[in-house]
């Protein structure tokens, strides 16, 4: 009961003085909606970027040589034709897809419209391992596409749209410069991909494409990478260093020279750096929260000295000095947890806000959501504790003479 009470008295100070309580809360609101808002949208980015590479069926990974020293690697030692069929050939039950990784940038006009393209190379049935790729219209690139070098592409719904005002453009041609070339393109395909942080950052008129590798990569050509499917039942990482490991023995090379990066790995790299960032600027935004608790603890100073007289009322009728010290602690952890409250609040309405601009959905997590509530109230619990000893202790009848 007498907690109610003290609860009670609380709640009719903080309303008594409506305008203050809330300046003291805004310390606070503003670093708990901080916290709340980063914690949020680096959640938010972590699982867009994960479901990017859900897209990626299990297994991928590229092939490349370590450039880090530059001296050492020369023009042979990047990857031909050659070196791709005999990696294939060595590990025919492993490697379900192995192609040279190539890609060009061009500009494309149809009539007053013009849209820039990126486009890459890919093999046969590419999107059997891409899964964030899918056909709506017409094919894919097939076998007799990358056999014959085709001069064929697949663009997405959005490049149709813009460029055709429909779309459902299989048949139709565009022009892109591929190897300083200008070439009639033939649109077999149009596809769509689910909606991305990434295409959502970029401006609508960039469009990735997508044509047979061998449009890209001449017959004496070599390029840098290896993009390869491994098979996603075996141990990823002893597949890849098996696969360097003969790369390393055919083109007479030291053990080291050639590298490889999974999709798992690049997963987990970018979501330490999120993470750390998110951390950094989290705790960046918690020094708002000193700065609340400091207002906190300012504010119950005046209240202790404004009710200097009340409080000896109560102490002259009974009330020890643990109930003085009981009711000012609660006072500061009820102002302390409705700003939090509100924070709280605005944070999550901050993080959903900047995500829908970029059509993301917002992630939440409740964990982090209670935690800052309860560290809200300790902050007002341990900012509150002078004031509410300096109350406390006054003596009742000092504190009835007070004026």
């Amino acid at each position: 009961m007498l907690f109610i009470e003290n609860v009670k008295l609380s709640l009719s100070a903080i309303k008594a003085n409506k305008m203050r309580s809330f300046l003291t809360m805004l310390g606070i609101i503003i670093g708990i909606s901080s916290v709340i808002s980063i914690t949020s949208i680096g959640a938010s980015a972590r699982a867009v970027i994960n479901k990017e590479f859900e897209g990626l069926a299990g297994g991928y990974m590229i092939i490349m040589p370590d450039f880090r020293n530059q001296e050492r690697a020369e023009y042979a030692d990047r990857f031909g034709w050659d070196d791709i069929e005999a990696l294939k050939d060595r590990f025919l039950d492993d490697i379900s897809y192995a192609e040279p990784y190539s890609n060009a940038s061009s500009v494309t006009k149809v009539g007053r419209l013009e849209a820039s393209l990126t486009i890459y190379g890919v093999g046969a049935d590419f999107n059997k391992y891409n899964k964030s790729v899918r056909i709506i219209h017409g094919r894919t690139i097939n076998k007799n596409d990358t056999d014959a070098g085709k001069e064929n592409i697949i663009i997405p719904v959005e490049a149709a749209k813009f460029l055709f005002n429909k779309e459902n453009v299989v048949g139709m041609e565009i022009t892109a410069n591929i190897g300083g070339r200008e070439k009639d393109l033939s649109i077999v395909g149009v596809y769509e991909m689910p909606p991305s942080i990434f295409s959502a950052l970029m401006m609508n008129t960039s469009y990735d494409c997508y044509v047979p590798v061998s449009l890209l990569v001449g017959k004496d050509d070599r390029v840098r990478y290896i993009e390869i499917f491994a098979n996603p039942d075996k141990d990823l990482v002893k597949q890849a260093e098996a696969f360097i490991n003969y790369i390393n023995k055919i083109k007479g090379k030291e053990e080291g020279f050639y590298m490889y990066q999974t999709a798992e790995a690049q997963i987990t790299q970018i979501n330490t750096v999120l993470a750390v960032l998110s951390a950094a600027l989290g705790a960046i935004a918690a020094i708002s929260l000193l700065v609340g608790g400091i207002g906190i603890m300012n504010i119950m100073l005046v209240s202790v000295t404004e009710r200097t007289r009340e409080i000896g009322i109560r102490k002259s009728l009974g009330a020890r000095t643990k109930d003085i010290l009981t009711q000012f602690l609660i006072e500061a952890m009820i102002l302390s947890g409705i700003g939090g409250i509100i924070g709280t609040i605005t944070g999550i309405s901050v993080a959903g806000l900047g995500m829908s601009a970029f059509g993301i959905e917002v992630v939440i997590q409740p964990v982090m959501v209670v935690f800052t509530v309860i560290f809200s109230a300790g902050v007002g619990l341990f900012f509150g504790i002078f004031p509410a000893r300096k109350a406390a202790k006054l003596d009742p009848i000092e504190s009835l003479r007070y004026e």
